[in-house]
């Protein structure tokens, strides 16, 4: 019998939970750390590594400190041709020196940290986002896939990759081409595994960091249904996560706060 997807990727995420501990151990300690310092996660991804990042926050059982970064001419993909198209957006992940003025928006800050996220970990835009994030003194979380990215050369002038600018790397295990299933009749193989792995370490990351934070202090405001808490009480906790988001997103954004003549001179 032909192994299902779900089959397939059961093996895939049990490969990930058997050989990815130390990493999701220490990729939380610095999630941690961050908002326990009134930092932010930043949380980056381009192309189909969008998903994740929008999974890290706001979704219900989520909680600010978690900052996604998505550029929609990177990751716009629904109309695939014409304005927009997914021809444009894979040649502008791969332009080198956008990502520096991606990270020219933020106050990089010591209690800071970046979430990168990128299955090839081959193009600029993600490397670049890294190396950036590095020389202003941040601890750099690569999600990737070792087995894609070691599968072609580096293409980046650096000849390096994601992985190489890291303090923590998660391998999201998944293989080659990313797909995982054959089908008779068609030469290629069907059924991408790393949108699910990336979302099973973004949440694991996430719960891990929470049990941290509550040892030591609290949670910032979990966002929560109303059909668990009641109407009154989800609604008191949109409105405190959004507040939190807010006020640390504020701290961040280079300018945000900043006086008119100063803000020039602060961003060199």
């Amino acid at each position: 019998m032909t192994l299902s997807w779900i089959s397939a990727a059961m093996k895939v995420l049990e490969e990930v939970q058997r050989t990815q501990e130390d990493a999701l151990a220490r990729a939380a300690e610095l999630a941690a750390r961050s908002i326990a310092r009134d930092g932010v996660v930043y949380a980056f991804g381009t192309g189909h590594s969008r998903m994740p990042v929008e999974e890290i926050f706001p979704r219900y059982g989520s909680f600010p400190g978690f900052h996604p970064i998505v550029e929609l001419s990177m990751t716009f993909h629904n109309q695939v041709v014409g304005a927009n198209g997914q021809r444009q957006a894979m040649f502008i992940e791969r332009v080198e020196g956008l990502a520096g003025q991606i990270l020219a928006n933020f106050r990089l800050r010591p209690q800071d940290s970046l979430m990168v996220f990128s299955v090839s970990g081959l193009n600029a835009v993600p490397i670049e986002m890294a190396m950036g994030a590095r020389q202003a003194g941040l601890p750099v979380i690569a999600v990737t896939s070792l087995a894609e990215t070691h599968a072609s050369p580096a293409r980046h002038p650096s000849g390096t990759r994601l992985a190489d600018h890291a303090d923590v790397v998660i391998d999201l295990c998944s293989p080659v081409g990313d797909a995982l299933c054959p089908v008779d009749g068609v030469a290629e193989p069907i059924g991408p595994v790393s949108t699910l792995t990336a979302v099973a370490v973004v949440n694991e990351i996430k719960v891990r960091s929470a049990r941290l934070l509550a040892a030591d202090g609290g949670v910032p405001p979990v966002i929560t249904s109303s059909r668990l808490v009641g109407d009154a009480r989800s609604s008191e906790l949109f409105e405190a996560a959004y507040h939190d988001f807010a006020r640390r997103a504020a701290a961040a954004l280079r300018g945000a706060g900043e006086e008119v003549g100063d803000a020039g001179s602060r961003g060199r």
